[in-house]
């Protein structure tokens, strides 16, 4: 990756997107040495222009930007960093400084994958869902099917809350199948975007 940090008097600007959610997080700058500290270190690390020094974020506050990946622009002058964010990223005690909504609708089902995640991990006694990881890819599977033959059997019917619970323990079940065998709701998302030909 080559980035040209002669333009700005050796910064450019450093963009930081969520992620998971895709949503923008914060801009800062970096130069040359922020660049390198953030690929080395792994945290999101910035020039901090009124400090006059590298600044990495969270280094106060215990929020930290944990890098997934990094990628400079067309014309080599501005890098994207995805990122993990840990706790709100704005100094205001946001999520995002540009006051961007969180998205709780697919922000959740992320948080579900991560704790069904951390469960297959974890194994913690007394979990519904360390139970079904016990029983194996057999026990998931039927319940996928089980729960899928319920939604439909709802979906005849005119009772909308029994219709979305039934939805609710599908999409469930779902992610704990996806889990199991090593895959999430991003890889899944990935296969519907090259349908959708993105």
């Amino acid at each position: 990756m080559v980035i040209d940090f002669k333009k700005e008097n050796g910064l450019v600007p450093a963009i930081i997107q969520d992620a998971k959610t895709m949503r923008i997080l914060m801009l800062g700058y970096m130069n040359e040495e922020a660049l390198q500290q953030t690929r080395e270190s792994g945290k999101v690390t910035f020039y901090s222009r009124s400090k006059q020094r590298l600044w990495t974020k969270g280094e106060t506050s215990g929020n930290f930007l944990h890098v997934e990946d990094i990628k400079t622009d067309c014309d080599h002058d501005a890098i994207l960093v995805k990122a993990i964010p840990e706790g709100n990223t704005c100094h205001l005690d946001r999520y995002s400084c540009f006051d961007e909504p969180k998205e709780k609708d697919i922000s959740f089902l992320l948080k579900l994958q991560d704790t069904i995640e951390q469960r297959k991990k974890d194994m913690p006694e007394g979990s519904y869902t360390t139970k079904l990881f016990r029983k194996g890819i057999n026990k998931i599977a039927q319940k996928v099917g089980e729960e899928a033959t319920e939604l439909v059997i709802e979906a005849k019917d005119d009772n909308d809350e029994l219709f979305l619970n039934e939805a609710a323990d599908l999409m469930y079940h779902l992610q704990v199948l996806l889990t199991y065998k090593g895959f999430s709701l991003q890889d899944v998302t990935k296969v519907l975007e090259e349908r959708h030909g993105e």
